[in-house]
């Protein structure tokens, strides 16, 4: 003896509604496109409103509010930390470097030419400089000049120090050094 068919969308299998279930509560910033998404990349196609209704049925909010801060708000909270970085000028090269907490700048050098091995040992010199004045830098801004060689990314790491690279085409993200 067979079941009458339900009328309507078949009910969505339950493995799937236990993995919506699970990401949402051990990603809690995450919305149900965020979850949507993570689903399509593990090749699991449901409709974002199947996670949208999966979410509300559990009594979770499915789109909360972004935890995430605007990038002004970012540089506000971590200028103890902040470092901005870039090259000025035209006919000379100057390496410099801003603290974005007091606005101290360091000069690492000048040169007409900037080559990967000047860079490198100017990176070398700013970690040397930052160690002796007590400054726990964590994250430099820097844009993605080819000026910049990938050693010198490689040492601020080395000293606990991550790169942020700015946005393609967002000078603004690093404006403060070039102002």
């Amino acid at each position: 003896m067979s079941r009458p068919k339900r009328p309507g969308r078949p009910r969505t299998i339950r493995s799937i509604r236990v993995l919506v279930l699970r990401l949402a509560k051990e990603n809690p910033s995450w919305g149900y496109r965020r979850i949507h998404g993570e689903l399509l990349v593990l090749g699991i196609k449901v409709a974002a409103s199947t996670v949208w209704q999966i979410l509300a049925d559990a009594g979770i909010d499915p789109a909360p509010e972004r935890a995430s801060s605007t990038w002004a708000q970012f540089l506000r909270s971590q200028a103890e930390v902040l470092l901005a970085c870039d090259f000025t000028g035209a006919r000379m090269y100057v390496l410099a470097v801003i603290e974005h907490a007091h606005r101290r700048i360091r000069i690492l050098g000048a040169t007409p030419h900037p080559t990967a091995e000047w860079v490198t040992q100017a990176a070398r010199n700013l970690v040397m400089d930052l160690e002796d004045a007590g400054y726990r830098a964590r994250f430099p801004i820097r844009d993605r000049d080819g000026k910049f060689p990938h050693l010198f990314d490689v040492i601020l790491a080395d000293a606990s120090i991550e790169v942020a690279l700015s946005g393609v085409q967002m000078p603004r993200m690093n404006s403060i050094v070039e102002r």
